[in-house]
């Protein structure tokens, strides 16, 4: 069962003076269908930086998208279910699909869950362990250890039998290592033809 996050939010009244303007679950949360038992829940995002606070919308609303734009950021919670509950039954091409990350997967890795993201990801174990699981080697996290991923191909792996819940603060980064050489050859956008012929 997915954990429901309680949001508050502060900002600013009509005469710039500072109050609450949420308080409750927050409500932008995606069960990942083709990763039964996984979910993430968006807390809040931003677009530019410096990033504005002059709306009192609700920032995280709308459609959960793997990375935030490049000089945006995202505040995401995210349930691992055990590896036993999810792993084998995953589709990983329909799951990054769906949250607009078809590039992100390491298709030349034999972990199927294998990626990477142009973002630096500050990442809170919020409760259980995880195994964060790099090219070369992996590291267990516990409760309170922070890992602080820096657009490096990675997975992630629950080896017990309680879920892992982690906080991660996503900050868009130019891209490196395979996104980069990914970017690189990627031929430039063809210019349109002139409709007009100079005299």
């Amino acid at each position: 069962m997915v954990q429901r996050i309680r949001r508050v939010v502060t900002g600013h009244d009509k005469d710039g003076r500072s109050i609450f303007i949420m308080d409750g679950e927050a409500p932008n949360v995606l069960e990942m269908k083709s990763m039964p038992g996984v979910a993430l829940t968006d807390l809040w995002r931003t677009k530019t930086s410096p990033a504005s606070n002059t709306r009192n919308g609700d920032a995280a609303a709308g459609k959960i998208k793997l990375e935030p734009p490049q000089e945006g950021t995202i505040l995401r919670i995210v349930e691992f279910p055990p590896d036993s509950a999810w792993r084998d039954a995953a589709d990983a091409k329909a799951a990054f699909a769906s949250i607009g990350a078809s590039g992100a997967p390491d298709h030349g890795s034999a972990d199927a869950m294998m990626h990477c993201t142009a973002t630096v990801d500050y990442v809170i174990v919020l409760s259980g362990e995880i195994y964060a699981i790099m090219d070369k080697g992996e590291k267990l996290l516990k409760q309170g250890d922070i890992l602080v991923q820096r657009g490096t191909n990675h997975s992630w792996s629950v080896r017990t039998k309680e879920p892992c819940v982690i906080a991660a603060i996503l900050v868009g980064a130019q891209p490196v290592g395979r996104l980069a050489r990914q970017a690189r050859r990627k031929p430039a956008p063809k210019r349109a033809a002139s409709s007009r012929r100079r005299r």
